[in-house]
């Protein structure tokens, strides 16, 4: 890295550090209509024409709603949906927000100004849809709600995305400098949790995402929205090892939180690889 390359990652560092000291992280590359209908959908009084009319103002997501809705992941029975309503009423509204979510992130992959970090994005969105998927299956064994983990599933990694966005367009030069990516890349879970809050998410997942890598956690009998994030993305990183896997669980509290054994660990494994090809192809 040259000198003036080492000034302006510096630099970028610094305005980093005083965003989220100010709590003024934002992600302005991010479409506005998705994050509106977000809020929208959390509204606890929301109703079913005030949903359906919140995401026919994306005519796109609409589509992409009731394709998903039709897909093999998602159409179990195999009887298709012929309408915006009846395609929300069967996804329910979280993962409606997730599949929201990963739209946008697929339209910032197809942006000309994101071409020098397309691979990092497409890595970051199959990663993101194996961790949601990991996380509904983890939730589903605890009384966390699947539909809720899922989306903090997708979500973990925005943290991730605001870095790589803000440094194309702020310090191109250190794009593709893998160990400075690194190092400010060690930031995303405080960063993304910024980003959450700002957004108007709820208070359980914006910790879940800031605390999503903090293995020594205290055990709790219960287990929290941030166990199951944090436990689906030890079997994440397991699932992206060939075979036969390891799975490393000693001091990771969250196992003990969630009640997962070795065995049943393995267990979701075998489900999730059966899974996370039909979720990616239905969230396409």
């Amino acid at each position: 890295m040259t000198p003036e390359e080492r000034t302006a990652a510096l630099g970028f560092l610094e305005r980093l550090a005083e965003e989220l000291s100010r709590g003024t992280v934002d992600l302005p590359c991010f479409p506005n209509v998705v994050v509106r209908i977000s809020r929208a959908l959390d509204d606890p009084n929301i109703t079913a024409d005030r949903a359906v009319t919140a995401v026919g103002l994306e005519p796109r997501l609409a589509a992409r709603l009731l394709q998903t809705a039709n897909s093999a992941a998602f159409n179990t029975a195999g009887k298709p949906v012929l309408d915006l309503r009846a395609a929300i009423t069967r996804l329910g509204y979280q993962m409606v927000r997730g599949i929201a979510m990963s739209y946008a992130l697929q339209q910032l992959q197809g942006d000309p100004s994101m071409r020098p970090i397309v691979k990092p994005l497409t890595e970051l969105w199959n990663e993101s849809v194996t961790v949601a998927c990991m996380s509904q299956l983890v939730a589903r064994r605890t009384k966390v709600n699947p539909e809720s983990a899922f989306l903090t599933g997708l979500l973990h990694g925005i943290g991730r995305l605001y870095v790589l966005a803000r440094v194309v367009g702020e310090v191109p030069e250190i794009a593709s400098n893998a160990p400075w990516l690194e190092l400010v890349q060690g930031w995303q879970a405080s960063i993304g949790k910024a980003v959450l809050e700002n957004w108007g998410f709820p208070e359980e997942m914006c910790e879940a995402v800031g605390d999503q890598r903090d293995y020594e956690r205290r055990w709790k009998h219960q287990a929290s929205l941030t166990d199951v994030l944090i436990a689906s993305l030890v079997l994440a990183d397991a699932l992206a090892t060939p075979e036969p896997r390891t799975l490393a669980t000693e001091g990771i509290n969250a196992f003990l939180s969630t009640g997962l054994a070795h065995d049943e660990c393995f267990i979701i494994l075998a489900e999730a690889e059966r899974r996370v090809a039909g979720i990616r192809e239905a969230l396409r």
